[in-house]
């Protein structure tokens, strides 16, 4: 028997524009669009509210968030899932890419972080197969370069995997997203309530995993992402020189650059740059780094991620819809460019024959609120 359901009365957020519609979904797929406020019988009267494709997010340290919700507060590797996959849905996000830190730091010299990554993507490929996921959930690999066991961790994943992203991350002080020193102590220490000592010894001790390691896990992560098919992508690239770099190991997403000579650099080599929501809603990044506004005012921002705050990819997008005066242009950054840039062909629009991911919101001033979410065509929200 088909399933089909009807979403009348919406403003329908199309790729480049936004029309007064109604959706039909059959079978989970989108089947059918038609102009105007008619509500058929039986079809779901959404009162004007927008619908938009559901968001697709590429980077998001959410599901870390859940696995350690205090400091040295450990949580249940399925419960986090759990937690992270419902408040995803509620956000609006259908389609996430999470990313999990691959390599660790098991010795002295301070904060340890220690070896998880094989065992949480096990459990998420487990709890997707067997269908307890409300979303689409897909694997990142953040490889992060100073550390002791990167390469040892990416050899535990193959190609059966189905990794979606391999980023390349690379927290030495001194350098990229911490560039300033200062703000790289104010970081750690209210994180981990070191002393000044203890940041001392710790920034040595990281600038020497970094002398000593970097290099070779630069190359490994490089060959993990072409042997898993993954799409490469850099992560806080700060010069043009770097840019190049990434450039020549095949990079074609650039997370976070911090600063507009990086977003220049990847403009011209053809690499889509990615921002933080939160640093849209708040004006700023939490690093000292960039403004993303200030890349979507030089048209350097291709698409938006969470980052740490899932509610904060729709609120940014309408907020950017604002900034071009194009609300549609907007909502391609969470739901069309995303998805394209992983090579996800089957969501990010509305249109007939797409999976039904979808998000129904409406605005109070310029906050978008939530009010129904559909993966494939069975609401989550």
């Amino acid at each position: 028997m088909t399933n089909q359901t009807i979403l009348a009365n919406a403003r329908l957020i199309l790729a480049g524009e936004v029309i007064r519609g109604a959706l039909t979904i059959k079978d989970g797929l989108i089947a059918d669009i038609a102009q105007g406020a008619a509500v058929p019988n039986g079809a779901v009267d959404l009162g004007g509210d927008y619908l938009a494709p559901g968001l697709v997010e590429l980077h998001t340290d959410n599901l870390e968030r859940h696995l350690s919700p205090r400091p040295k507060v450990d949580w249940p590797y399925r419960a986090a899932i759990m937690a992270h996959d419902r408040e995803l849905a509620g956000c609006g996000i259908t389609t996430v890419y999470d990313a999990i830190r691959v390599g660790s730091i098991l010795s002295g010299g301070g904060k340890r972080y220690g070896k998880y990554a094989r065992l949480m993507a096990d459990e998420i490929l487990a709890m997707r197969a067997a269908g307890h996921l409300r979303i689409s959930h897909h694997l990142h690999l953040r490889a992060e370069i100073c550390s002791e066991t990167l390469a040892a961790e990416l050899a535990e994943f193959s190609q059966d995997d189905r990794i979606g992203i391999v980023s390349m991350m690379d927290h030495t002080p001194g350098q990229r997203q911490f560039s300033d020193i200062a703000k790289f102590e104010t970081y750690v220490r209210g994180k981990h309530n070191f002393s000044a000592e203890d940041f001392r010894g710790y920034v040595d001790f990281l600038s020497a995993l970094q002398a000593e390691y970097g290099t070779a896990h630069e190359a490994a992560t490089v060959a993990a992402a072409s042997r898993l098919g993954a799409v490469l992508a850099s992560h806080d690239d700060t010069t043009a020189d770097q840019v190049a770099t990434s450039h020549a190991h095949g990079v074609s997403l650039a997370e976070f650059p911090t600063s507009v000579a990086a977003a220049d650099a990847c403009h011209s080599r053809g690499i889509a740059t990615i921002m933080g929501a939160p640093n849209l809603i708040r004006g700023g990044s939490h690093s000292g780094n960039v403004a993303a506004a200030d890349f979507a005012a030089r048209d350097r921002l291709d698409i938006l991620s969470s980052d740490y705050v899932p509610a904060s990819l729709l609120l940014a997008a309408v907020r950017l819809g604002l900034i071009w005066d194009d609300l549609a242009r907007g909502i391609g950054t969470v739901t069309k460019t995303p998805a394209r840039a992983v090579g996800l062909t089957d969501r990010g629009t509305i249109h007939s024959g797409q999976r039904a991911d979808l998000v129904v919101f409406s605005l109070l001033g310029d906050t978008a609120m939530v009010q129904q979410t559909y993966s494939a065509g069975r609401r989550v929200f």
